[in-house]
């Protein structure tokens, strides 16, 4: 059967969730990047370290994630994968107040790719406090059904340094097992990919454990920390390995930014768009 059959009566109704904004996950995530707690509003994207899920354990598949979900497409044998977002920030989130968020369904797309069929699918997050509308989020998901059996001949991974490069921001970082470990805790995320090194590599395919896509994008943002940020707009392109070398790169223009995240291996394995305020 075709994904898109799947799909045909698909239609998920909004969500409305409420979060208090405890600063408890912001203190987590500095002792994790080795950074100072940030004073004033919340870092953009930071925003993922609430609305946390956290289904009963018998609920999550063998791959870790949730068997079930309110915008899970309903295809057999589902594999996911986040392939970008954007962000659009009317003003910043205060920690200490209570803030709602309404989850739509977005655009649903089927596309015939090398590997097979790809589900695309979109949501749109709204996120307000005080009765006021702070940020709109749209998140890309990618789907497909089964594995591909051709990314272990594909990917590899590396622990030669990163190429040097000219950008005028850089940080250099080398993820490992206890970051990763740390960041899967911190935003409720038990895919055994970020984890799980036997599971990893006999099952899913891949050569080591793989850094969240997520975590690739703050930690571009890193780059950014000390200015006002109005948009992002990520891509994640291509995995990058827990012990591999990163190097983050950032090059200012105008009113805003082009980030990207390099290896050894790879010139631009996560990139994103900054617009200043």
């Amino acid at each position: 059967m075709a994904l898109g059959e799947h799909l045909e009566s698909w239609r998920p109704e909004p969500v409305t969730t409420v979060d208090d904004m405890l600063p408890g996950p912001v203190a987590a995530m500095s002792a994790v990047l080795d950074q100072p707690i940030p004073a004033g509003p919340l870092p953009p994207l930071w925003h993922w370290l609430y609305f946390l899920d956290w289904p009963l354990q018998r609920e999550l598949g063998e791959d870790g994630h949730p068997r079930e979900g309110h915008f899970l497409p309903p295809i057999p044998d589902r594999r996911r994968m986040i392939a970008g977002g954007r962000l659009k920030v009317r003003e910043p989130l205060e920690l200490g107040v209570e803030a709602e968020r309404v989850s739509r369904l977005g655009e649903v797309t089927v596309k015939q790719g090398s590997t097979g069929e790809m589900v695309f699918v979109t949501v749109r997050h709204e996120i307000s406090q005080g009765g006021r509308l702070r940020l709109v989020e749209d998140q890309d998901v990618v789907y497909r059904s089964g594995e591909d059996e051709r990314r272990k001949a594909m990917l590899t991974t590396s622990t030669a340094e990163a190429p040097a490069a000219d950008e005028r921001w850089q940080l250099e970082l080398r993820p490992d097992t206890r970051l990763l470990f740390r960041f899967s805790a911190l935003t409720a995320n038990a895919h055994r990919i970020h984890y799980d090194e036997p599971y990893v590599r006999d099952v899913e395919g891949y050569p080591g454990l793989v850094v969240h896509g997520p975590l690739l994008v703050l930690l571009m943002l890193e780059l950014v920390r000390e200015r006002p940020v109005r948009s992002v707009a990520f891509r994640l392109r291509k995995p990058v390995f827990a012990g591999e070398h990163l190097r983050l790169l950032g090059s200012p223009g105008l009113d805003g930014a082009g980030l990207r995240v390099a290896t050894a291996r790879e010139d631009r394995h996560a990139t994103a768009e900054v617009g200043f305020a």
